[in-house]
């Protein structure tokens, strides 16, 4: 069930595309609409633009092909729909391709959710790279990598650059560690004074808290990914296949 009404326009944008290619207006096979073309009839920004074809693509929806431009596929089968979980792009996309500004990279005293998500005892330290990514001219999220001491050391997390690759291609090329699994916490909350500043959240407005505990195949903590989420702007949803 969606959380809140108005979707950013990323995902608005998404769902237009969707109903036409749904609808037939856009049929399998069809060149969809340039992103100059995007622009000018839906009135936003080119990185809003890119982020919508960046999820249809990542969820069947189109394919792109060098010189020449973006395809419909068309509807993917249920069973082959990517949800649109929060953590997955911060995990597989690559944080130049992502607008923002990373806030903080280093060693922090772990709070407590998050020292229980990675097995660190209490008022131990870990690695912490935060980013606020701002879409539509305005900050939208406030991303959180935390890791153990250990998996930070030797690799680029520190740097005040974006990534060039995703954290989990990363992590395993630096570190040879894969990733299997996630558990992933939706809360809600209230936001601190800092955090409504650094998202310019209104007054009296709730954050949506995603945490995505990231482990091996042994069960071993990876990465936290913590997404704080003006309530106000996003809404969560998931799709699925219904087995009989």
């Amino acid at each position: 069930m969606s959380l809140e009404s108005v979707p950013p326009k990323y995902a608005q944008l998404v769902q237009t595309l969707q109903r036409r290619i749904e609808s037939g207006e856009y049929p399998p096979g069809s060149l969809l609409p340039s992103e100059n073309q995007l622009i000018q009839e839906f009135g936003v920004s080119r990185p809003t633009v890119v982020a919508a074809l960046r999820m249809m693509r990542e969820q069947g929806w189109i394919d792109s092909q060098q010189g020449k431009g973006r395809f419909v596929r068309g509807r993917p089968a249920m069973d082959s729909v990517e949800s649109n979980r929060p953590g997955q792009a911060y995990l597989t996309t690559p944080e130049a391709d992502t607008p923002g500004e990373v806030l903080e990279a280093g060693a922090v005293a772990v709070p407590n959710r998050i020292g229980a998500l990675l097995d660190v005892p209490q008022k131990a330290k870990a690695f912490l790279r935060r980013r606020l990514i701002a879409r539509d001219g305005g900050p939208t999220e406030l991303v959180s990598l935390w890791l153990p001491l250990e998996l930070s050391e030797g690799t680029d997390l520190t740097s005040g650059e974006p990534l060039t690759q995703g954290l989990r291609e990363h992590l395993k090329a630096r570190k040879g560690v894969r990733f299997d699994h996630v558990v992933e916490q939706i809360t809600a909350r209230m936001p601190s004074a800092d955090e409504a500043r650094k998202l310019a959240m209104p007054k009296n407005t709730p954050l949506l808290a995603v945490f995505g505990a990231v482990r091996d195949a042994a069960g071993r903590p990876l990465v936290v990914v913590e997404i704080l989420l003006p309530a106000d702007r996003h809404e969560l949803e998931d799709a699925y296949a219904l087995t009989s």
